[in-house]
């Protein structure tokens, strides 16, 4: 790991701070978050306008036809992205520093769980400040709730790739082929993969508000490190 002292006026009252600078998101990590902010945001655009489509895209005319083409176009690719990407993600779970471990997306221990009631209380309620004491990486609410959505993740590539099946000769969408009549056809996927669109669209807002939130609150390089990979860990505060 990676750190380097730095001191810097932190508080209202002028005090010095002891910061420790910490490689936390190594340039993977990074690049994982970078690909799939993007198709997350275009597969939710496209996902959208496929299922509830502009009059523009479903004209008859040929010109506008082709649009609806592109859409779909875009929506197929940046799923197969996203896939592979998540696979990769998956993989460096394992084989990359503690900030990235699968680990810290399972809370077992007791310390996790503490962390946890202590976020809600400060984040959600506002019941208390934020304490000196921040977790370098994601905190454990975070963590779990990224769990989540990998959950999500699975279920939407699952009943997408269910939904393309029947249109595709690859070996990919082919393999999901079962899952159609277990859901009660085509109609049943279609919903379930559309309604599970909008639980991204909130994990999107609240991802983004919460980012600037804690980079505006504890200054410790929150958005920054999203491009560099650092981030400041405060040590100590002289009085």
């Amino acid at each position: 790991m990676s750190t380097q002292s730095v001191n810097t006026a932190g508080t209202a009252q002028n005090n010095p701070v002891e910061y420790r600078r910490v490689y936390v998101w190594e340039l993977p990590v990074r690049l994982y978050h970078g690909v799939n902010a993007v198709c997350m945001v275009l597969l939710c655009v496209t996902g959208y306008l496929i299922g509830a489509p502009l009059k523009i895209l479903y004209a008859p005319e040929a010109y506008q036809l082709y649009w609806f083409g592109w859409v779909r176009f875009i929506h197929f690719l940046c799923a197969f992205i996203w896939v592979f990407n998540f696979a990769y993600r998956i993989y460096w779970g394992f084989v990359g520093n503690k900030y990235a471990s699968w680990r810290n997306f399972f809370p077992v221990t007791r310390k996790q769980w503490h962390e946890i009631k202590d976020v809600i209380k400060t984040d959600i309620f506002e019941l208390k400040k934020h304490s000196d004491e921040v977790t370098v990486g994601h905190n454990s609410l975070a963590a779990f709730t990224y769990f989540i959505i990998f959950l999500a993740f699975l279920f939407q590539v699952v009943t997408g790739f269910a939904l393309y099946s029947s249109m595709s000769t690859s070996a990919l969408p082919r393999m999901f082929n079962f899952i159609v009549p277990i859901m009660g056809g085509d109609a049943g996927v279609r919903f379930w993969h559309h309604l599970f669109l909008w639980p991204f669209v909130v994990f999107i807002i609240i991802h983004v508000y919460l980012a600037f939130y804690h980079d505006y609150v504890e200054g410790r390089g929150t958005i920054s490190a999203i491009v560099g990979g650092w981030k400041f860990n405060r040590e100590k505060r002289d009085k």
